[in-house]
């Protein structure tokens, strides 16, 4: 919203106003003669949806007319209370709201839209202004502020003008939050085994369908790769994928960061955030280790998918929503299940399609594939020459058990490239042939052998441990913890884990 230089002259796409009388009849047939030579001006916003609020019939009549053939919705309403009963139930993109309304104006009703936790835009139109209306209208969270009468490619413009914005603003948030949190894999379909072509083709049905999707594997396998591939494959590839790492999230935030909150809520909440679902809004998604919610969230999320509603901590209003879920964990949520720590109605909503993505030593015929799809990666990235892959360091490779899956393959393929040689210290994996004593156990015994002895390599140091393990240091903590609880129980010997290591 801008100012000109004239007192209570207001300046929309460059074109000045000053107050004048409401648009009379003939004037709205003008406009509307008008609408279809500027239509090409403007995009398609049938992915959005318009509120608009005004006393006057005529005016509400002729603004619907200019939209409804634009905008995916358009609903109108005669006062503030009509405009509230619709936002109960239904989710508006933006508003279009006459500040003299019967009963309470429009001025007076935006700061209690913002309070009630609304995020959209709000375009303020009216027949009066003065400097005093411009700064309440600011403060209350007005986007724009258009003076009647007014054209149609007017009110378009303004329109377009905050479609681009929230559109630029909901963009930037989803590849700030791709960039910062794409640590794992970067193609987990790499490989010919029998085992990825048939995950292959089960996405390729899959996508295309609007279901939840439940996808468990353990740590680096490929999870999140899968879910990228859901949503590139779907209707909604050309909307916001928008990936949450729930471990990563503190229990006491994880309600506002995936529904947002209103100013005010808790302590700290000095303005209104948009969460997640906002701006997963029309996509897709992705709860990363959704075994970690707590149980809680859990029932609060079950209401959001069964309902398709949110309501942000703080807020009176419940939100509309549409976003396809993708949920993942490396856990076993039967087992979580029956020991009371996941929600069974929630599992059975989340895994009304449920996907095993394998271990990568269950293909190990793709490890080749997937060293030199790597090395091929980060030696462009690093401008570094490749390391040849000789056959012995192939077959050394594919013989060595990964437990942390492709992670951890991707790792020490970008290590190597760094120290220059497959050979140099720590550059290589452990040879795969058992320590002594290990033949005979099971995968989880040789598994927690050889996290100890990694453990052990590095003095304790649990960051680093997980690092050159492929694992989050959470997950690595989860399974010490595991392993100290057994031996406390007098499952495991009671030197096998030693509590408050470095790191």
């Amino acid at each position: 919203m801008r100012l000109s230089a004239g007192v209570g002259a207001w300046s929309n796409g460059g074109c000045a106003h000053r107050p004048g009388p409401r648009a009379g009849g003939g004037e709205r047939e003008k406009v509307t003669r008008n609408d279809s030579a500027t239509a090409a001006d403007f995009g398609n916003w049938q992915a959005y949806s318009i509120l608009i609020v005004d006393d006057e019939a005529g005016m509400r009549s002729f603004l619907e007319r200019a939209l409804q053939t634009r905008c995916g919705r358009v609903q109108t309403a005669a006062d503030v209370e009509g405009a509230a009963e619709l936002m109960a139930h239904l989710h508006f993109d933006l508003i279009v709201l006459d500040i003299s309304l019967p009963g309470k104006s429009g001025i007076e009703w935006l700061p209690e839209l913002r309070r009630g936790g609304y995020a959209g835009d709000v375009v303020l139109v009216t027949a009066f202004a003065d400097m005093e209306t411009a700064i309440s209208a600011l403060r209350g969270g007005a986007s724009d502020f258009i003076l009647k009468p007014f054209r149609v490619d007017q009110i378009l413009n303004s329109i377009k003008r905050c479609f681009e914005r929230a559109g630029l603003a909901r963009e930037n948030f989803v590849l700030r939050r791709e960039l910062a949190e794409l640590c794992a894999e970067v193609d987990g379909f790499v490989g010919h085994s029998s085992a990825i072509q048939h995950l292959r083709a089960l996405v390729r049905r899959i996508a295309p369908m609007p279901t939840t999707v439940l996808l468990q594997g353990e740590s680096g396998t490929g999870k999140e790769v899968t879910a990228r591939a859901l949503h590139q494959m779907s209707p909604r590839a050309q909307r916001p994928f928008v990936p949450v790492n729930c471990a990563a999230i503190p229990p006491e935030l994880i309600e506002s960061e995936l529904f947002g909150h209103v100013r005010g809520a808790f302590t700290g909440a000095g303005e209104s955030r948009n969460g997640l679902f906002y701006y997963a809004h029309g996509g897709t998604l992705f709860l990363d280790e959704i075994g970690e919610l707590p149980l809680a969230m859990q029932t609060k999320l079950l209401r959001a998918l069964e309902e398709r509603r949110i309501r942000p901590v703080g807020s009176v209003r419940e939100v509309p929503v549409d976003v396809r879920i993708i949920a993942a964990s490396n856990r076993d949520l039967n087992a979580e299940v029956a020991a009371g720590r996941f929600r069974q109605d929630l599992y059975f909503r989340l895994a009304v399609v449920d996907i095993t993505i394998p271990p990568l030593r269950s293909r190990s015929e793709d490890i080749p594939d997937l060293a030199r799809h790597f090395m091929a990666l980060f030696s462009a990235e690093l401008g570094v020459d490749p390391l040849p892959l000789s056959p012995g360091v192939v077959a050394r490779l594919a013989a060595y058990p990964w437990p942390g899956n492709v992670r951890e393959l991707r790792n020490f393929v970008e290590r190597s490239l760094i120290l220059g040689s497959f050979a140099d210290q720590g550059a290589a994996p452990p040879e795969p042939a058992p320590a002594a004593g290990d033949e005979g156990l099971t995968l989880a015994e040789v598994e927690r052998r050889h996290i100890l002895r990694v453990l052990a390599a590095v003095g304790g140091n649990k960051s680093e441990a997980a690092r050159r393990l492929g694992v989050s240091r959470k997950t690595l903590e989860r399974k010490c913890a595991e392993w100290g609880r057994a031996a406390a129980d007098g499952d495991a010997p009671a030197a096998a884990y030693a509590p408050g290591g470095a790191g």
